[in-house]
């Protein structure tokens, strides 16, 4: 129980973490290039390697070699069809496109609302990862918080620019970020009311698994493309190599 309550706790500041995103949105106006691109690699970078040193390690010595590897791909899928049905584009992105391009100004307020709309159901199943690790390992879990967290920061900065953008009000781009980052501690919260009578090392390594290739999709899809995107001078892989030793030399500290 006491491991129910602290998962719980973890996962509610990870997702809370957009709030962050949303001070620095509201602070900036409008987030820099060099900005968007490190943290987006250092988020990567974190993601990447947690998920193939912890996650799916920890899947294999559950499950075994192949049955490990069959939920990691199976995860990676599930992310796949998620993004495909509810995509969020980063209205940032949207706007250094557009100013390169030189097309018409998107509908802010439509944009938004979906913006946040994706950024919440893209959490939900990180949510489960941090609840998930922490059950497995409190060490895992405070690790997996602080990969998910640094990945929100951005997420939060993209539901809070173009509501602001649009309505010019600080409260309902800080509501909106702060919505959009509940959903992680609901999807902790569901997966611990269904599967918590049924969790043991076997579920457990099938979750953690599941969540190596959520996070991994999640690097390689979202986080490196848009990085890249906006990178200069390398930015994009020094952030992803500043990520991946701060995680390296997290866990040999641990």
């Amino acid at each position: 129980m006491e491991n129910f309550i602290f998962a719980l706790i973890l996962t509610t500041v990870a997702g809370l973490s957009t709030t962050i995103g949303s001070v620095i949105a509201l602070f900036f106006k409008e987030p820099g290039p060099k900005y968007i691109s490190i943290s987006m690699g250092f988020s990567a970078g974190v993601m990447i390697l947690i998920s193939f040193v912890e996650l799916l390690q920890q899947g294999i010595e559950s499950l075994g070699f192949f049955n490990g590897h069959l939920w990691f791909f199976i995860g990676m899928i599930i992310m796949f069809a998620v993004d495909l049905g509810i995509s969020h584009k980063y209205e940032f992105e949207d706007s250094r496109k557009k100013e390169q391009n030189e097309k018409k100004e998107p509908k802010l307020e439509k944009t938004s609302l979906l913006i946040a709309l994706g950024v919440f159901i893209h959490n939900f199943p990180e949510g489960m990862a941090t609840f998930a690790g922490t059950l497995k390992d409190v060490e895992l879990g405070f690790l997996l918080m602080v990969a998910i967290a640094l990945h929100n920061i951005p997420e939060g900065i993209a539901v809070a620019v173009p509501v602001y953008q649009s309505t010019k009000s600080s409260k309902k781009a800080f509501l909106w970020s702060f919505l959009s980052g509940v959903s992680e501690p609901i999807g902790a919260l569901i997966a611990g009311l269904i599967l918590l009578p049924f969790l043991n090392d076997f579920v457990l390594g099938i979750m953690l698994s599941i969540v190596g290739g959520f996070m991994v999709f999640i690097s390689l899809d979202e986080l490196l493309p848009v990085s890249r995107s906006f990178g200069k001078e390398h930015l994009s892989i020094l952030g992803l190599i500043i990520g991946m030793f701060i995680m390296a030399l997290s866990l040999s500290l641990l």
